[in-house]
């Protein structure tokens, strides 16, 4: 057990946060935290990593417990280098290293009363050492920062250059570096693509510690996690399994709950109703007494999930288009001016038919979004871009730009539908769960899954044959991802839309088309699909040709030297030991000749003399040894 936590409670505000939380954490453990936003996850990570105090509750922990926490937005020391952010990440694995050194020359050079001492730091030196996983510590450098993107970098990189996706990443790099053997990430797959996911997807599997992920990415969970708890209403409940697994066994535990409370309802009923009827009558005095006290000593069963509610999303449109939705010829989309122009992709060939619904992936920066624009004549595009007849488009905006800042919620869907009355329009935001007091706050008030829930708001009263989405999962909890998708699975129009969420690139869209900078290659079926008719080149994405395959044998061989060397060590210090207590005998023997009845029997002295003789022997053997394992 790494760290254990027993009814755990934490209230900000006269607002109970946690409620009777227990959670126990083991080694590898692979542990998927989930809830809707604002619903105390990021508060619970805190309280496990140390970083808050829990209100009530014990919490209990191994001696030797370390973690690492990725927050969201981790910041890095913006004056370091990507090098001395590495450093700083392995900063004990490098002093351990040091003093090993320093302490192995010690050693060799040590007298009879500083040796055992000597030894005996060297050993709990080694374990830390060895706890670390020091012996490692470059290859897993190589191989986290080859998964993470910067294989090619410069290390003496400024991290002030890097971008703000490439921050994070770098950021979750050098926390796996760091290798502590109980791993907080929050929110850990932002800004990665397929590649990096995949990679990140296979390490954390076999990740030899204990890892809690905060993620709304499903298809993330369902691939590492083995275990999902969820919070919900304070309260944390363990479920086994993926992210799809813990749907399931949802639904049960929420379907036995009911019937069990149900059931103790209509029995409380049926006590109540005896006690009304017999209570007056005096033969059953002690039948209705009986009853009163069973009543009595009931242990009430909570309601099942009490105040929760779903979205509920759909997206009705009112007239049929023509057969083609839209025909892309030679399109090119570039972007910069001058001798900064740089070309996103060109000669781009595309037709989607009506009812289609197709999703465009592709590595970051390889212009999924600007093509999005570029079809919506946002941007200027070469090329030949044109709409079927009919067709009514919905555009949904990563960036959320086209809502005003600042104007109410009310103030902003009613500038779209003026003619829509405020029953209507809180009507429909209810059904995004924005109600009450939130209409009227102003939209810069609100979170990113406010935002996009009332872009969506829009979307639906729009009543479009053609939505046209940019990540339209961003911001939303896994909740609102549900909603989202069964709405976009029901939908009969046609869908063009970008997303990195796997989860719903396998549970919408019927065709997946990857974008690279001179070609398009379509793939007719949906994620699974495609990763799984691109299994070689990803495989070949997530390693480099010589280095990485350099990196495994180098691992591999350092599994084994690490094995070696520690059978090295331990026979060394046998041999030194050995030598030791054999020099020591000569030394006793060489004393005894010396002494006057035994230098004067001369059996005896032949006797000794042979026995030193051996001895020697055997003492040159073990110095050529020691030299050999020195």
């Amino acid at each position: 057990m790494l760290i254990s936590l027993s009814n755990v409670s934490k209230t900000f505000l006269d607002k109970s946060v946690l409620k009777n939380v227990s959670l126990s954490v083991n080694d590898n453990d692979r542990i998927g935290l989930l809830g809707i936003n604002g619903v105390g996850k990021t508060t619970l990570l805190n309280i496990i990593s140390g970083n808050m105090e829990c209100d009530d509750g014990v919490i209990s922990s191994s001696q030797n417990l370390r973690i690492g926490y990725l927050k969201q937005n981790e910041a890095l020391n913006t004056f370091n280098s990507l090098q001395k952010e590495i450093e700083n990440a392995l900063q004990l694995v490098f002093d351990t290293r040091a003093q090993l050194e320093i302490i192995s020359k010690q050693i060799s050079q040590a007298n009879e009363s500083e040796y055992e001492k000597l030894s005996a730091e060297y050993e709990r030196l080694t374990n830390i050492y060895d706890a670390v996983d020091g012996y490692n510590a470059e290859v897993r450098i190589n191989t986290v920062l080859n998964g993470m993107g910067f294989g090619n970098f410069d290390m003496s990189t400024p991290v002030s250059v890097l971008s703000g996706g490439e921050k994070t990443r770098f950021a979750l790099a050098k926390i796996l570096v760091e290798n502590p053997n109980l791993l907080i990430l929050d929110e850990p797959t932002n800004h990665l693509d397929f590649s990096m996911l995949n990679w990140l997807e296979n390490y954390l599997s076999t990740y030899k510690g204990a890892v809690i992920i905060v993620s709304h990415d499903r298809y993330f969970l369902n691939a590492v996690a083995s275990d999902i708890c969820e919070i919900e209403n304070g309260e944390l409940v363990r479920y086994k399994g993926g992210y799809s697994s813990f749907l399931k066994q949802k639904e049960e535990r929420i379907k036995t709950l009911s019937k069990e409370y149900e059931k103790q309802q209509k029995e409380i009923e049926d006590l109540r109703d005896y006690v009304r009827r017999n209570l007056a009558k005096s033969s059953s005095i002690n039948s209705v007494g009986s009853r009163v006290k069973a009543l009595e000593k009931m242990e009430l069963q909570a309601k099942p999930n009490p105040q929760v509610k779903d979205l509920h999303i759909s997206f009705p449109f009112d007239i049929e288009p023509h057969k083609t939705i839209l025909e892309c010829r030679d399109l090119k989309v570039s972007v910069g001016k001058g001798e900064s122009k740089k070309v996103l992709f060109k000669n781009f060939n595309l037709e989607i038919s009506r009812g289609e619904k197709v999703a465009f992936v592709g590595k970051n920066g390889v212009g999924k979004s600007s093509l999005l624009k570029a079809i919506l004549k946002k941007i200027p595009s070469e090329g030949v871009v044109r709409w079927g007849g009919n067709v009514k488009i919905s555009y949904f905006d990563q960036e959320l730009s086209s809502l005003d800042l600042n104007m109410t919620v009310l103030e902003a869907v009613h500038r779209k539908f003026p003619t829509k009355t405020e029953y209507e329009i809180r009507s429909m935001l209810a059904r995004f769960l924005i109600e009450d007091e939130d209409v009227f706050k102003r939209i810069r008030e609100m979170s990113g899954a406010n935002r996009a829930k009332v872009t969506l708001c829009i979307i639906v009263f729009e009543r479009s044959n053609v939505l046209v989405l940019d990540e339209p999962t961003n911001h939303l909890d896994y909740k609102a991802k549900e909603a989202l998708d069964l709405a976009l699975s029901q939908y009969e129009g046609t869908i063009i839309m970008v997303s990195h969420d796997r989860y719903l690139l396998n549970s919408v869209p019927d065709k997946i088309i990857e974008m690279k900078p001179d070609e398009i290659i379509i793939y007719k079926g949906n994620y699974d699909y495609y990763k799984e008719h691109v299994q070689v080149e990803i495989k070949e994405k997530t390693t480099k040709p010589v280095e990485k395959s350099d990196v495994a044998v180098q691992y591999d061989e350092s599994r084994k030297n690490k094995a070696q060397d520690r059978k090295r060590r331990a026979k060394l210090m046998n041999t030194e030991k050995e030598m030791e207590n054999l020099q020591s005998e000569v030394d006793e023997l060489k004393q005894l000749i010396e002494e006057p009845d035994v230098s004067s029997d001369y059996a005896r002295l032949s006797e000794i003399l042979e026995e030193i003789k051996v001895k020697e022997e055997q003492l040159e053997e073990l110095e050529n040894l020691w030299l050999e394992l020195a």
